[in-house]
């Protein structure tokens, strides 16, 4: 990864107010949406049976592989070679999912993925390990954004460049921001962006 070692990147990946503010921010999430979180894991239950939590492969900093908590918002759980994006009106969407995703409440699983450290509250989105390779092969700076941990949100989603990928130009300008946000960080940052997540959260028409 030829940008691991450029100074920025060493500060986001080894700050620890950053990390600090990760698990104090997660721990009060799960706290507070605790009543929350078994409502939603009772609808998913009751509406279509199987499993709760929807588990998938992702790539994290420095290329490490772990997995990633939502709930089970589709009929299917695809974690290979081949995962095919959430597209809007996809039939694959179960009634109680299409509330989730809408509203971003698919991904408050994440917070123990932030716990863990295998996430932080601010990063890039991290993507299926099908697609790194996808567009790993067409982007050469796409491998510059592990050099952060991913994250339940970034600058890349708070200016719109979240959702459904229609083309390379799509994720060209995703990964630009991420690795933007690497280059740019710092504590301020990050906070800037939380605060603007929390404005847009409910109401993102890339959320489907």
């Amino acid at each position: 990864m030829r940008a691991l070692l450029a100074p920025k990147a060493l500060d986001v990946a080894a700050s620890r107010g950053k990390r600090l503010i990760d698990i104090l921010g997660a721990g009060l999430a799960i706290l507070v949406f605790l009543p929350l979180l078994f409502c939603i894991a009772l609808a998913v239950r009751l509406e279509s049976g199987g499993p709760v939590i929807f588990k998938q492969r992702r790539t994290g900093h420095l290329g490490r592989i772990f997995t990633i908590y939502k709930f089970r918002t589709m009929t299917v759980a695809e974690d290979s070679t081949e995962v095919r994006q959430a597209t809007r009106n996809d039939s694959r969407v179960t009634a109680v999912g299409a509330l989730l995703r809408r509203l971003s409440l698919d991904e408050l699983p994440q917070f123990l993925n932030v716990l863990k450290g295998d996430m932080s509250l601010v990063g890039p989105r991290p993507h299926a390990l099908a697609h790194d390779d996808l567009y790993g092969a067409q982007i050469p700076a796409y491998v510059d954004r592990f050099r952060a941990k991913p994250g339940l949100t970034g600058l890349a989603q708070v200016n719109g460049l979240r959702g459904e990928i229609q083309d390379v130009r799509c994720m060209r300008n995703r990964i630009a921001a991420d690795n933007l946000y690497i280059d740019s960080w710092s504590l301020g940052l990050d906070i800037a962006i939380l605060a603007k997540t929390a404005l847009i959260i409910f109401r993102d028409p890339q959320a489907y």
